[in-house]
């Protein structure tokens, strides 16, 4: 067997775990599984690690997070002297033992730690990075994957997961480190007594909850309020500082959903726990038929994303990442403007995949927006470089489809936690005004035509999987399609060459964003296909969009521009 070798190897050196080893010793002559373990590295890039717990080196176990730790540790040792970094962590199966260990490498290599005592969410991460002037920080979590999974984000000084050409020097650490030999430790509690390891303080929690409450436009309306929130941490990090901001900004009559209240990283009653998906609110509704609130929210495991149902009529209607984002957009340029807080030439920002609808809004707002590429930290970056001119205070909001938002350049990361502080100030606000966030919908998609968005996503796992994302995506490139779903493809935006190119007379123009393979399909009508290979799952995503004057027509145009893309993608 080709990977026997490798087997052997981790059997003799991983003996301290009993897990790995139990593991190991099941998978003595399948093939197929020894294979999936060994055939490949977990791959390190700007989201750091993910992949399936377990043993090998191409799962999240002690020695392949120690080894990423490893080199994070020798790149802040070679940017800075006596270096610091942070660290968080969720209810994930092994979060804290995975936490402990990187704080141990650390450590061990000079580096100071401060580490939260429990689970926190992931922009509690961010702001403990800012807070406390680390030079790094981490965090291990794989967000809304179903509990198999792990990871093991990591941020730069400024509170952003890293940059290209950072994480490109900590991988080229990573490469040369042994996973057995080269990874430093030291025992954790021995770095916690000798002042290397240092738990974040209550000060650093309150602070930020301080920074949250910042961002409320309309505080008054909470105060008194008979709003009514049923709300959901799935078993997340979520718990604690979600409830805490909704008690400090008046919202009282809050009920959390006991079944998905604790930590637990097997999440028994939600496997997939994921706020984009009706799944994840199915013990949220059982207890909403009881309490009849206003409004569902559902917090991921690390607390970055929140979805919500609203009460319309006494059914629960989901509502999209997109739709949350483009009401939060116009609720706070709307309530900023009337009350003379909106600063000189506000700026919004956006990810490519993300709805147009949001561009109308700015624009009728006198708003610039800015369209980045997907991941939140390009949404980070463009705060920095309004910090780097103190401007920070022109940044209004930034959002992307997959249920993130950020009011405020306190984090440099999406957060569930002031979104749902502001979701819910959002509809209690219309609330006082006789419509709930159906309504405000349907408004703005009378007024700017319905956008109708969908994502569709094609798994490919393995080694067969990843040679067919590559070809689907050679096909594209090679050979693109000229109609999609009835309607021309009048422009081409290949992220990956930085190019547009306008099909009707070949001219090209040059995109302004890092390279990324993605490939932007621009359709009549502003309908679009986009085509993105995820970068921390075994999948290749697709986002349509159509755009009419009514639902029943977009779903339509949606349906067939769909039926192409699933036929070029299966």
């Amino acid at each position: 067997m080709k990977y026997q070798a490798e087997l052997n190897l981790w059997k003799e050196n991983a003996v301290d775990d009993a897990d790995l080893i139990n593991e190991l010793n099941s998978i003595e002559g399948n093939e197929d599984e020894v294979i999936d373990r060994f055939y490949k590295e977990l791959e390190f890039g700007t989201g750091g690690l993910r992949g399936v717990i377990g043993a090998g080196t191409n799962r999240m176990n002690v020695y392949t997070v120690g080894k990423a730790a490893q080199g994070l540790s020798c790149y802040v040792n070679g940017t800075v002297e006596n270096g610091s970094i942070a660290i968080a962590y969720d209810s994930r199966i092994k979060s804290d033992v995975f936490a402990k260990c990187a704080a141990s490498v650390f450590a061990a290599n000079g580096i100071k730690v401060y580490i939260y005592k429990e689970l926190m969410p992931t922009p509690m991460l961010s702001y403990a990075v800012r807070a406390l002037n680390c030079d790094a920080g981490c965090v291990v979590t794989a967000s809304h994957n179903p509990a198999k999974y792990n990871g093991f984000k990591v941020y730069g000084p400024d509170g952003c997961q890293l940059t290209i050409e950072a994480a490109d020097i900590v991988l080229s650490h990573i490469e040369k480190t042994d996973i057995f030999t080269d990874v430093k430790r030291i025992d954790f509690d021995e770095a916690v007594n000798n002042g290397m390891i240092e738990f974040i303080g209550d000060d650093i929690i309150e602070n930020y909850l301080c920074e949250v409450a910042k961002q409320s436009v309309n505080p008054e309306v909470l105060s008194g309020t008979d709003f009514k929130v049923v709300y959901t941490p799935l078993n997340g990090a979520g718990n604690k500082p979600v409830r805490a901001i909704l008690d400090k900004i008046g919202i009282k009559n809050v009920t959390v959903v006991k079944s998905q209240e604790l930590p637990d990283g097997n999440f028994p009653t939600a496997p997939y726990p994921n706020p984009e998906i009706r799944q994840a609110f199915e013990e949220a509704l059982k207890v909403a038929e009881e309490v009849k609130p206003d409004i569902l929210l559902a917090t991921d495991p690390d607390s970055d994303r929140v979805g919500i149902a609203v009460n319309y009529n006494g059914e629960y209607r989901l509502m999209t990442g997109n739709e949350v984002g483009a009401m939060l957009l116009d609720y706070i340029l709307t309530q900023r403007t009337k009350k003379g807080t909106m600063p000189k030439d506000p700026i919004a920002v956006k990810t490519i995949v993300t709805t147009d609808l949001a561009t109308k809004i700015a624009k009728n707002h006198g708003c610039d927006i800015i369209n980045v590429l997907t991941g939140f930290k390009f949404i980070g970056e463009q705060i920095g470089f309004l910090e780097e001119k103190n401007e920070q205070d022109r940044y209004i909001f930034g959002f992307e489809e997959s249920y993130g938002y950020l009011a405020g350049s306190y984090v440099r990361d999406k957060d569930a936690v002031v979104a749902s502080m502001l979701i819910c100030e959002m509809a209690a606000y219309y609330k006082n005004e006789g419509v709930t966030l159906v309504d405000v919908m349907d408004s703005l998609y009378k007024k700017y035509g319905y956008f109708l968005h969908k994502q569709l996503s094609f798994t490919c796992e393995g080694v067969a999987g990843m040679q067919k994302i590559s070809e689907i995506t050679g096909s594209l490139r090679n050979e693109p399609p000229t109609v999609i779903g009835g309607l021309k493809v009048i422009g081409i935006s290949d992220y990956d060459t930085s190019l547009y190119t306008d099909t009707a007379t070949g001219k090209t123009q040059t995109i302004d964003l890092p390279r990324s393979n993605v490939l932007f399909y621009h359709l009549e009508n502003d309908a679009a296909a986009i085509v993105r290979p995820s970068g921390t799952e075994p999948k290749i995503k697709v986002y349509l969009t159509a755009v009419s004057d009514s639902k029943e027509n977009a779903e339509k145009a949606c349906a067939a521009i769909e039926k192409d893309m699933t036929e070029v993608c299966k």
